[in-house]
Order: C-alpha cells, then sequence, then structure tokens
C-alpha cells in the first residue's frame, strides 16, 4: 500500500515538473512565455512603452484605442502612474478625452496636463517634445502576473504619424509610455 502511494506521488512530481516548464498560450493563438513579459526593475519601477504593448486601434473611434502589456510584479505596494507624450505643443497635450489605465479591479482616469517637460530626450525628435503628465497613485495589493491596459485616443500607430501631413492637427502629440514608480514614505 505505502509502495502504491509513493508511486503515484512520484507521477504527480513528475507530471507538475514537466507542465510548468511548458509554455502557456494566453487571449489568441499567441504563445506567453517568461521572455515576452515586461519585468518590474530592481528599484521597484515599472516602464511600458507603447510601442511594446499589444496595441488595438479604432481609427473611425480613436477614444477605445487600447495598449496592453503583461508584466510580471515582484514587489507589491503604492505607485505613481505617470504618462510620457510626445507633443509639438507643451502649453496644450491637446487629449480630448480622459486617460484610462486599469489593473484588474483598480483603475485611475485623469486628463493629462503637462507637469513636466523633459528637454534632450532621446524619445522623440524635432518637433516634438517629451511632456510627462502625473496621472494619480494605485495601489497594487500582490506580487504576480498582471494585464496592465490603457485606454487613450493618444495610442497612435507610429506608419499613421509617418504617413500624414506634418501639420496635422490631430497628431500633434500621442501617448508615449506609462511608468509606475514606487511610492516613498
Amino acid at each position: 500500500m505505502k509502495r502504491t502511494f509513493y508511486v503515484w506521488m512520484i507521477m504527480i512530481g513528475i507530471t507538475l515538473f514537466y507542465s510548468c516548464k511548458n509554455e502557456v498560450k494566453s487571449g489568441g493563438d499567441k504563445k506567453v512565455t517568461t521572455e515576452n513579459k515586461i519585468r518590474q526593475q530592481e528599484d521597484g519601477s515599472i516602464s511600458l512603452k507603447v510601442d511594446k504593448a499589444e496595441c488595438y486601434q479604432d481609427m473611425s473611434n480613436p477614444s477605445s484605442n487600447t495598449a496592453e502589456w503583461s508584466v510580471l510584479i515582484s514587489k507589491s505596494g503604492r505607485f505613481n502612474v505617470w504618462l510620457s507624450s510626445a507633443t509639438k505643443d507643451t502649453t496644450n497635450l491637446q487629449y480630448k478625452n480622459a486617460v484610462m489605465l486599469s489593473i484588474l479591479d483598480s483603475r485611475i482616469e485623469a486628463l493629462p496636463a503637462c507637469d513636466k517637460v523633459v528637454h534632450n530626450s532621446n524619445e522623440v525628435n524635432f518637433p516634438y517634445f517629451r511632456a510627462d503628465s502625473f496621472m494619480g497613485s494605485l495601489y497594487i495589493k500582490d506580487t504576480g502576473l498582471y494585464n496592465i491596459q490603457v485606454i487613450s485616443e493618444k495610442i497612435i500607430p507610429e506608419n499613421l504619424i509617418s504617413s500624414s501631413n506634418q501639420s496635422s492637427a490631430e497628431y500633434n502629440s500621442r501617448l508615449l509610455s506609462v511608468s509606475l514608480t514606487p511610492t516613498t514614505r
């Protein structure tokens, strides 16, 4: 009886060991591995670039444009959320709607305003400037794998900007990235 029990335990252990090494499928047919996930940095900050996100654009209704990242969070806590935009006019970022960021049940919304201009940023080329906007703070309770989603009309594909007329007012600003930095007290 004991021998049968030990054989079954070993078989279950081997099965679990091999199943944990296999790739996980998520959402359609796209394979998700730990290499595809964004990892939290050692200092606790998380940097999410729009050009590295899974993006969904609806040019007939751009207010529902979405960028989504799969992020592995190793340090939970309260985070300040900053948006970085490429803009031609730092006095008016021209966001028509509030930007919404959601992580599980936590959600924050804000209409971006230029809180800080980053000079000589290598993320943008002339005639654009990088403008950072404070969105607010949110609390992430547990560690683990999270899908972080941002919805904004300023999630614009790079090919539309490069192929459009440079004087087009609708492309005077676009969302570049989202940063989550841990708060300290």
